[in-house]
């Protein structure tokens, strides 16, 4: 294994473990809003977004023919936050962050749209076998006040796949990461200003603190995942990011005394042989 591939690897569990303190972040902070939360957890991103543009003199410029994109990029990833934290405030940590990974199944139904890829027969198959999965994870009954956290979440991750999507069609236009960043972040952060004004909670100083603590666990995620496919292809590495449920179970369980029950962990394995299959399939095309 070549040392690129290895920092790539280890860059992506980081980001897996960032990624899952932010959700313990999010649910330790309290009875607040889903929007106030987002908030927080994006201007932090922001102002990290637009220290890195000032220090690198890239500068802020944004080609027109390029903000529709930016703006299904940010529409979307708006949506992804809300549905994930909606679903962390509702659910059990390890379910939401599950939820919020069926991402890369939707990614593929959307890069039919946005890059014309057609998805081969395989793929078709594993994004099918991933919705049962998710389906076990999500668990519908009757009653709809329990089932809809988990319906957000469902759509957080479809927002979430829709978004990474648009980010990968402007990386391929050249356009760089920290501008993305700081577009989605301002915009989100406007965005939920009405939401928050329609139900702005007081918060205290420990609330204050554990929801800026969220902002830099998402950024310590943002910069780590660059940095892996910077080091190494996704088709390689992006299995690891699985991980992310290790952790969030892990952290579950010790925070809030979480655990998954049966037939979550059935979805969970389902959705994660899924992505496994991807992954040896795509090494396997590729000799």
């Amino acid at each position: 294994m070549s040392k690129k591939k290895q920092r790539g690897i280890i860059f992506i569990i980081c980001s897996a473990f960032c990624f899952a303190l932010m959700n313990c972040f999010v649910k330790l902070s309290g009875d607040l809003p889903t929007a106030q939360k987002s908030f927080f957890r994006n201007f932090v991103a922001f102002v990290i977004a637009l220290l890195v543009l000032l220090k690198s003199g890239m500068g802020f410029k944004y080609r027109v023919k390029d903000v529709p994109l930016y703006l299904v990029r940010s529409v979307m990833g708006t949506v992804g936050i809300l549905g994930n934290f909606y679903a962390i405030d509702h659910m059990n940590v390890a379910n939401a962050s599950m939820l919020n990974k069926m991402s890369p199944f939707f990614a593929i139904l959307f890069s039919f749209f946005f890059l014309q890829e057609r998805p081969k027969l395989y793929q078709v198959i594993g994004v099918i076998v991933a919705f049962v999965g998710a389906l076990f994870v999500m668990q519908p009954s009757a009653d709809f006040g329990e089932t809809l956290p988990a319906i957000v979440g469902f759509v957080g991750g479809m927002g979430a796949g829709c978004a990474y999507t648009a980010v990968r069609a402007l990386g391929e236009r050249g356009v760089k990461g920290p501008h993305i960043v700081l577009f989605f972040s301002a915009f989100s952060c406007i965005a939920v200003l009405p939401l928050i004004a329609m139900d702005i909670k007081p918060m205290s100083v420990t609330q204050v603190i554990i929801l800026l603590l969220a902002g830099v666990a998402a950024a310590g995620g943002q910069f780590s995942v660059t940095a892996a496919y910077t080091n190494a292809p996704a088709k390689e590495i992006s299995v690891f990011d699985y991980t992310q449920i290790l952790f969030a179970t892990a952290m579950g369980f010790l925070f809030f005394g979480e655990l998954p029950d049966m037939l979550s962990i059935v979805g969970y394995i389902i959705i994660c042989s899924v992505s496994l299959f991807f992954f040896y399939k795509a090494k396997r095309e590729d000799k």
